[in-house]
């Protein structure tokens, strides 16, 4: 069982943010490590639960969990595809595809996003704005969670994305099929998630202390009858406002319609029906102002193949689509005929 530690803020680390002087001071081999643990509430500031940028002053308080991860993941290289939708000398924008991970970690060593960016690009040509063992990584998906997010060659232009999400000024949109009909053409989910420490592995909404806000509006898309063996589906746009692990997968099931293939959060798990062995989840819309030359960038992605199947499974099953439907199902199929579409303005 891990023990809780006390550190006290030195002059030297006066100003920093917590998961910096954690790093620092050497409670923490890293500054990543230390924003897990913070990330999972269990560092206190001055008796209250920091944020990861929460600023310390010396003298003040921490008091943190002992760090047990004794394995070290040795970062390399390795030669795996990429679907680069944009690239300048500050910024990328990829489409992951499902099954890759974001980062090594103790239990996944490698064939992850940061080996792939690694063999491409070079350790010492990505941003670390997330420590140095996630280099180029500015914000995460699931590793079975598919399509556009934004990774940085730097960590000047690293850091300005990384708050521009914080300030919500980075349009992520994500196309969703969920269990059951959603009665309201729109919605919004204001609900704080925690750590759900019963699993370890699994978020969920809480009222806790450690629970961080938590905020997901969606868009009906279209809807599906129910069938002999389910109570129907609906399609949906999900638009994050903020970025907790697992946030839609956690506030769908929340709303009592959860993801389709959801193996952590639904309770049908994989489906066989929709012959889906993941979540049907993938980030098809990303608008942002570029750090450096103030242009805004608007990306739109495709299905890709296994959700564009199941989708096409119940088409036929379709009780109405929306004018949102209209809008977004255009802009895939533009999307798809171009490759991805890139507008700027």
């Amino acid at each position: 069982m891990a023990r809780s530690l006390l550190h006290t803020v030195t002059a030297e680390e006066d100003g920093m943010r917590v998961d910096a002087a954690l790093a620092a001071s050497g409670c923490y081999p890293s500054r990543s490590a230390a924003a897990k643990h913070i990330e999972a509430g269990t560092v206190f500031v001055n008796g209250e639960v920091p944020q990861k940028r929460t600023i310390v002053s010396a003298g003040d308080t921490i008091v943190y969990e002992e760090h047990l991860e004794d394995e070290i993941v040795a970062l390399y290289g390795q030669e795996i595809p990429l679907d680069i939708r944009y690239e300048d000398d500050e910024l990328i924008v990829i489409s992951k595809q499902r099954g890759l991970i974001c980062h090594p970690s103790h239990n996944h060593a490698d064939q992850t996003l940061v080996n792939a960016l690694i063999h491409k690009y070079g350790h010492q040509n990505l941003a670390h704005v997330q420590g140095e063992d996630r280099p180029g990584i500015v914000h995460r998906l699931d590793g079975d969670t598919s399509g556009l997010m934004i990774c940085a060659k730097d960590d000047e232009a690293g850091d300005a994305m990384q708050f521009a999400i914080r300030m919500k000024n980075v349009d992520r949109r994500y196309i969703a099929l969920v269990h059951g009909l959603i009665a309201a053409d729109t919605g919004e989910i204001d609900a704080p998630i925690a750590r759900n420490h019963k699993t370890g592995s699994t978020m969920r909404v809480s009222g806790d202390a450690s629970a961080r806000e938590a905020l997901t509006s969606f868009r009906v898309l279209e809807r599906f009858e129910a069938g002999n063996r389910d109570d129907g589906y609906t399609l949906v746009e999900c638009k994050l406002f903020t970025g907790r692990t697992h946030q839609i997968r956690v506030h769908m099931q929340y709303i009592h319609h959860c993801i389709v293939g959801d193996p952590l959060y639904g309770s049908h798990g994989p489906h066989a029906q929709l012959k889906l062995d993941r979540q049907f989840l993938h980030s098809y819309r990303l608008g942002f102002e570029h750090p450096s030359t103030g242009e805004y960038l608007l990306f739109c992605d495709y299905l890709p193949a296994d959700l564009e199947a199941a989708f096409a499974r119940i088409a036929d099953r379709s009780i109405g689509r929306t004018a949102a439907g209209e809008e977004v199902l255009a802009a895939l199929s533009e999307a798809k005929a171009q490759g991805g579409v890139l507008e700027r303005s």
